[in-house]
């Protein structure tokens, strides 16, 4: 019991970086550099995260076959679901909308993008928060670095998403409600990763492991790196390269 409490309690620590997020892309004029720049650096961490500590530790797990499968699955089913939310509204909800051509639509403009916001927003966060409660499974302790970078980055997501949801007319009650609902559901998945996972064979653990790793490469390709690099500046790939970093340093400390 004391183990699945831990699980939900850093699923909840990682997924209260979106409200701080939210929180600040909501309340300040963030400029859209600064954005850019935090986004980069969210990048560069979880790329390392997934390499090192998903990838990597599902080829350690089981060997290349269930690591390569399981990866290709999360990213097959996360570009089908992210598919479907974009023909209803959601295919730029992590953009902060600085970009014409890349602003979240109004309820006006297109109805029920709203829940389709939404669902994408859990689309994205589930895996994250998964692969924490999954991590305990291996000696009964969290990965801080898995819990790290999962935080680092939820700030810029938020961040960002929410800037683009003010700016697409959303009341300050639904930008939060939104975000406090996937903040709470990040602590469901860390539970369900760690109560349900846990059940099941290495190999298994290692192939669920990895399709959380391609889901959330895919993430990162598709709504991270775009935000991040459509009012790049010269110093987004070092600082990308920064983030991967401080990843790599915290998983070999």
């Amino acid at each position: 019991m004391a183990e699945v409490l831990q699980a939900g309690l850093w699923g909840l620590v990682a997924g209260s970086a979106l409200l701080l997020g939210a929180a600040l892309g909501y309340g300040l004029r963030v400029p859209q550099k600064i954005i850019a720049s935090v986004m980069a650096f969210g990048a560069g961490v979880l790329l390392s995260a997934v390499s090192f500590e998903l990838v990597g530790e599902a080829y350690d797990q089981a060997g290349l076959t269930p690591a390569v499968v399981g990866t290709l699955i999360g990213a097959l089913a996360y570009t089908a679901g992210n598919m479907w939310l974009a023909r209803r509204g959601a295919r730029h909800r992590k953009r902060s909308g600085h970009a014409r051509s890349a602003t979240q639509p109004s309820e006006a403009q297109q109805g029920g993008s709203g829940t389709a916001l939404a669902l994408g927003a859990l689309l994205d966060g589930v895996p994250e928060s998964a692969v924490i409660g999954v991590s305990l499974l291996d000696g009964g302790a969290v990965s801080l670095v898995t819990v790290a970078a999962v935080f680092i980055s939820n700030v810029p997501e938020g961040l960002s998403s929410s800037a683009g949801m003010k700016k697409a007319g959303r009341g300050k009650g639904y930008v939060f409600t939104v975000w406090a609902a996937i903040a709470a559901a990040s602590t469901v998945s860390a539970v369900l990763g760690y109560t349900v996972v846990g059940s099941f064979s290495p190999a298994v653990i290692a192939a669920v492991t990895a399709v959380a790793a391609g889901a959330i490469l895919a993430m990162i390709a598709d709504t991270m790196i775009p935000e991040a690099f459509d009012d790049a500046h010269l110093a987004i790939g070092l600082i990308t390269v920064s983030g991967f970093l401080v990843s790599f340093a915290l998983s070999h400390a």
